[in-house]
């Protein structure tokens, strides 16, 4: 509990003109561990393959996520 706590502690201090970005950075994160759990583990990134879309969304969000932290650090 002590985990969720400081997570909202840090979401607090986020400005709320980025709460979008931070959304979007949990959802994607979200929908790919839901993504592991339906799977198993390939490497083919086929059509029928959800598992590289969701990857190249959260390796997105991810950047802009770094670019914010990078921001805020200033």
């Amino acid at each position: 509990m002590i985990l969720q706590e400081q997570l909202f502690e840090e979401i607090a201090l986020i400005p709320t003109d980025k709460y979008k970005e931070i959304y979007d950075l949990l959802h994607h994160y979200r929908l790919g561990l839901m993504q592991e759990k339906i799977k198993q583990p390939s490497f083919d990134y086929s059509e029928n393959n959800l598992s590289l879309p969701v990857l190249e969304a959260f390796n997105a969000s991810l950047s802009e996520f770094d670019e914010l932290y990078q921001e805020l650090a200033k």
